[in-house]
């Protein structure tokens, strides 16, 4: 089973999104005993919260489903999951600090990757804006982004594990 945690700051907007769009990919692609994803967030803000009531409506109207948790990041994750994808580049230096001060150890740079790299569109860009203080239309911005590179993501694991597609 490759585990993916999809991680940004308050677990209520865009790890969320990606963890909805990620999830119908598995679930369409048939890789539910294979795949599995979670997100999570490097502050505990929002902690037992819902995602952004304006998210839930973006991901809605493209059928999905938001109902995840937020919850912070926890030691245990940097052993339960295979990758941990960061939504934005202060998001991963969070996530590495995070685990060199709980557990001591350093995660390789193949096990903490930024989304925004998998953008077939803007490979360039780093990061996956955040839309809290924004409007609606960032919200669905934040959405196109975060399915380009699901897709671009999935295919990534694919190339990297054959044995999914076996």
């Amino acid at each position: 089973m490759i585990r993916v945690l999809f991680v940004c700051l308050g677990n209520i907007c865009r790890s969320p999104i990606a963890e909805g769009v990620f999830s119908t990919l598995i679930h369409d692609k048939g890789l539910q005993e294979r795949v599995s994803c979670d997100s999570a967030g490097t502050a505990g803000y929002h902690q037992g919260s819902l995602p952004d009531t304006r998210m839930r409506l973006i991901a809605q109207r493209h059928g999905i489903t938001l109902n995840h948790q937020a919850r912070q990041i926890q030691t245990s994750d940097f052993s339960d999951f295979d990758y941990i994808i960061a939504m934005d580049a202060s998001n991963k230096v969070n996530i590495r600090q995070f685990c060199r001060e709980r557990t001591g150890a350093v995660l390789p740079e193949s096990q903490v990757l930024l989304f925004r790299t998998f953008d077939p569109k803007h490979p360039e860009l780093t990061d996956v804006p955040d839309p809290y203080y924004s409007g609606q239309e960032a919200f669905e911005e934040v959405y196109r982004i975060v399915s380009r590179c699901a897709l671009s993501f999935m295919e990534h694991l694919l190339a990297q594990h054959p044995s999914l597609i076996a």
